[in-house]
């Protein structure tokens, strides 16, 4: 068996069509495909769903869940708020400079533009409070070829020794010096 692509991630939403509005406004994506039941078709489980889907380039699909009859939605407090988010690729760090320009004409706060080198990225949340992340390509050959050499070294050291091995440290250099 080989994987093709991914076929869609699915997240929850707070409201559906307030989420489809919000990714065709702010990220240019168009909805492709809405399915609801009153249950589950894996478990059968009596739980009324609506399930968008949200096409994100190239035959990506990002795609939310409406469960209005669950608890309010909540986060895992046991990680940090910055680590689970969802990036999506731009064409350039102009695109990038812009849409944060936009974004933050909306009203929406946005951290960033983050250098880490291999590419440049800005953050902010949808409506349901996920992060999600635009980056902006900016690795040199050179650059992917090094990251690609250390890899492995890179894994096996942290796996021992659960610390931030040094091989890549040259990433976020300048960023960590402003």
């Amino acid at each position: 068996m080989a994987i093709q692509q991914i076929h869609h991630v699915a997240y929850r939403c707070k409201d559906a069509k307030e989420t489809v509005l919000w990714y065709k406004e702010n990220l240019g994506m168009d909805f492709v495909l809405a399915i609801a039941e009153d249950k589950v078709p894996s478990t059968k489980a009596p739980d009324p769903y609506m399930h968008i889907f949200m096409d994100a380039g190239n035959g990506n699909i990002l795609a939310f869940f409406e469960v209005p009859n669950s608890p309010p939605m909540g986060r895992d407090t046991n990680t940090p708020d910055w680590v689970q988010h969802i990036a999506f690729q731009v064409g350039s760090v102009q695109e990038l400079e812009e849409t944060k320009a936009r974004l933050q004409a909306k009203g929406i706060e946005v951290i960033g533009v983050t250098d880490h080198v291999i590419f440049k990225s800005i953050y902010f949340r949808d409506p349901n409070g996920h992060r999600l992340e635009l980056a902006a390509k900016t690795a040199t050959p050179e650059m992917d070829r090094k990251l690609d050499e250390v890899k492995w070294e890179m894994l096996e050291e942290w796996s021992k020794t659960k610390r931030a091995p040094k091989h890549a440290a040259w990433l976020h250099e300048p960023e960590f010096k402003q």
